[in-house]
């Protein structure tokens, strides 16, 4: 490493982020992961770029909500209001803008993800089971973005409108591919399926867990998925890939 401009050889690179030569040059080229290149083509990459791509965001948002206390979270990653939440979506929106191509997809991207983290806000308001607020985080250099609530989750936020379901496999399905009424408490059906629609038409991937579901929308195949997940998640858990 060279310690004076805290920059990484290409097979240090590779070595602490468990991965090899080939794979860093692969991502490199397809713009997943690019590298600082020498005058002479050589690959370097930064202490910070390898830090936050050795980041597992959705691992630190799982600990936070399945934890009985639940962990002090870092100022950038915790919302505690709806108004941090959106200023902090404006920054993202700012710094996708910054890193993506396809420039299209930026404001696809910023809509799912502020649909998603206002509809905790919106349906725990005043219902927080213990902490309020949502865990969000994102990843340029992956290309994800990560959002938590501890919560009631979806099942029971949907059991206000419709008592008929029976489980979190019926929700989810419900909240994804049904339209329910406009009114305010009904709101979190129909903002998952503009989720749906943006994501399946536009390559953008999905995951989403609350209770013992989860809804799957693969990035390349543009389709929901709605299968039992192998862990009970308490509030809701999203990934977004694009």
């Amino acid at each position: 490493m060279n310690k004076e401009k805290k920059l990484f050889s290409i097979r240090e690179a590779a070595e602490f982020l468990r991965v090899s030569i080939d794979t860093l040059r692969r991502w490199d080229s397809k713009g997943k992961f690019k590298a600082i290149k020498s005058s002479g083509g050589h690959r370097y990459y930064s202490q910070e770029q390898l830090k936050m791509f050795g980041l597992d965001l959705a691992s630190e948002a799982f600990l936070w909500i399945e934890s009985e206390i639940a962990p002090e979270l870092k100022s950038s990653q915790y919302c505690y209001t709806q108004d941090i939440f959106r200023a902090r979506l404006d920054t993202m929106a700012s710094e996708i803008e910054q890193s993506l191509t396809d420039k299209k997809l930026v404001p696809l991207i910023v809509a799912i993800t502020g649909e998603i983290g206002n509809n905790s806000f919106d349906h725990n308001f005043g219902n927080w089971p213990n902490v309020p607020g949502v865990f969000f985080s994102y990843n340029t250099y992956k290309k994800e973005i990560v959002l938590a609530d501890r919560g009631l989750g979806i099942k029971e936020t949907l059991l206000r409108v419709r008592p008929d379901l029976k489980d979190d496999l019926m929700a989810l399905k419900i909240a994804f591919t049904e339209h329910i009424s406009a009114r305010a408490p009904e709101q979190r059906g129909n903002g998952l399926k503009f989720v749906n629609n943006v994501a399946t038409k536009n390559q953008i991937g999905l995951l989403l867990y609350s209770g013992l579901a989860v809804a799957d929308i693969a990035k390349k195949k543009g389709f929901l998925r709605i299968s039992k997940s192998s862990k009970e998640i308490k509030g809701t858990l999203t990934k977004i890939i694009y």
